[in-house]
């Protein structure tokens, strides 16, 4: 989800509802402790260097439960960091929440609560490291019989 779109999301709402991916919701007395722009600047296993941009929300919660975040002091605090930190309305969002670690998560609404969505890891140069686009379908009979494909010292395999 966009940051525009977000915004224009919560000018009609109510209250404002997190849902993780497991179902659970964040609890309603959270606070958005961040708004800001986080800057990847990486290189990749083919040697491609990358720079990813978002715009980051931390959710957190404590101990005040009497705390409710109304849909336009958010739209407020967005707003506001818009203005300061000269944001991208067209970024992504990415939210972090407190679990076992530090949980990055996408970002969906689904006309009731904004879900927070599993983010997975990838080889973004999989043609560079030899992964083939789809598995291979291989008869287990043949397996035994495939001495030349095994990895040898000095056969630049992974």
């Amino acid at each position: 989800m966009k940051l525009s779109e977000i915004k224009q999301i919560l000018t009609d709402l109510d209250t404002v509802i997190f849902q993780l991916p497991n179902k659970s919701f964040v609890p309603a007395h959270f606070h958005v402790t961040e708004v800001g722009v986080v800057t990847k600047k990486f290189i990749d296993c083919g040697g491609t260097v990358r720079e990813e941009k978002v715009v980051n929300f931390q959710l957190w919660e404590a101990g005040d439960y009497d705390h409710r975040l109304a849909p336009k002091k958010l739209n407020n605090i967005i707003e506001l960091s818009e203005r300061t930190l000269n944001i991208d309305p067209e970024l992504e969002i990415e939210v972090e929440y407190q679990s076992d670690t530090i949980g990055k998560y996408g970002l969906e609404y689904n006309g009731i609560s904004f879900q927070l969505t599993s983010k997975l890891t990838a080889c973004l140069a999989e043609d560079a490291c030899g992964i083939p686009s789809e598995k291979q379908k291989v008869k287990l009979s043949e397996i035994g019989n495939q001495n030349e494909n095994k990895c040898k010292p000095g056969g630049k395999c992974c």
